[in-house]
């Protein structure tokens, strides 16, 4: 049986990331620190997704967990 996400939101989260840094984002959707992983996956099938960021910008990350392109954003929420 495959674990199915919680929709956090249904919309993306935008986030201002730093250059060089590290981000776990959620697979899940059961993190309180939505859209990153605050370890709330433990005992299912998730594991997060990293993503380090090669600029300073901001990047939308998906908030639905249905996302083709995960983590970030595909307008998969205007679907659900």
């Amino acid at each position: 049986m495959t674990d199915i996400p919680k929709i956090a939101q249904k919309a993306p989260y935008p986030v201002e990331v730093e250059a060089g840094k590290s981000y776990f984002w959620c697979a899940c959707g059961q993190s309180k620190n939505q859209p990153f992983c605050d370890g709330s996956h433990k005992g299912t099938s998730f594991t997060p997704v990293k993503v380090t960021a090669e600029v300073g910008k901001k990047m939308f990350f998906c908030g639905c967990k249905a996302s083709a392109k995960a983590p970030f954003c595909d307008g998969s929420h205007s679907r659900l």
